[in-house]
């Protein structure tokens, strides 16, 4: 299967208040994130989950989101700087072959991978980038879009994951989406 990233201008798409009518930022990370908390959120896009993190891992803590397109990015750092939470986001620009974060080498309480796994060239070094930036026992919901993605690579994500030193604990509901939530061993 040929990767392609999504467009930069389908993120505002992908942050219309439409969207909350599917997916409430709250209800799909908040059982996740602490106040204090150290979040790494490969493809942001604009912003659609990192503001409700931000506001989650409160003034103490940090998100880091990372991504390959500039313009995603630079409305993401606009939306978070009118919001009052752009202090909170590190936001750093990658290559589609590094993730950029070898300094979160185990520092990081939660990923959140949500509909953007099935984007990237090499699945298996992501999981392993992932792995070396958690701590031990850190969470990471990966969530998939069934119609973009087969259920047979969704399974095949998940066997990346285990490779790179994760195991599911929970099958979470996520409408439209293949859902879990994965563990650092």
């Amino acid at each position: 299967m040929a990767h392609r990233v999504c467009p930069w201008w389908l993120g505002y798409l992908l942050i219309s208040p439409l969207r909350r009518m599917r997916y409430k930022p709250a209800e799909v990370v908040g059982p996740y994130v602490r106040e204090g908390h150290t979040v790494l959120e490969p493809g942001p896009g604009m912003g659609f989950f990192t503001l409700e993190l931000a506001r989650l891992v409160g003034a103490r803590g940090r998100v880091v989101a990372v991504d390959v397109q500039a313009k995603m990015l630079d409305k993401l750092k606009r939306r978070a700087m009118k919001a009052g939470l752009a202090d909170r986001i590190d936001s750093r620009l990658v290559s589609a072959d590094s993730l950029g974060v070898g300094d979160l080498a185990g520092a990081v309480d939660f990923t959140l991978a949500f509909a953007m796994v099935h984007e990237l060239p090499e699945p298996a070094r992501f999981f392993r980038e992932i792995a070396a930036s958690a701590k031990p026992a850190s969470l990471m919901l990966l969530a998939e879009p069934k119609g973009h993605v087969k259920e047979s690579q969704f399974d095949t994500e998940l066997r990346l994951a285990k490779e790179a030193g994760f195991e599911v604990i929970d099958r979470p509901e996520i409408k439209g989406s293949y859902t879990v939530v994965l563990k650092k061993r």
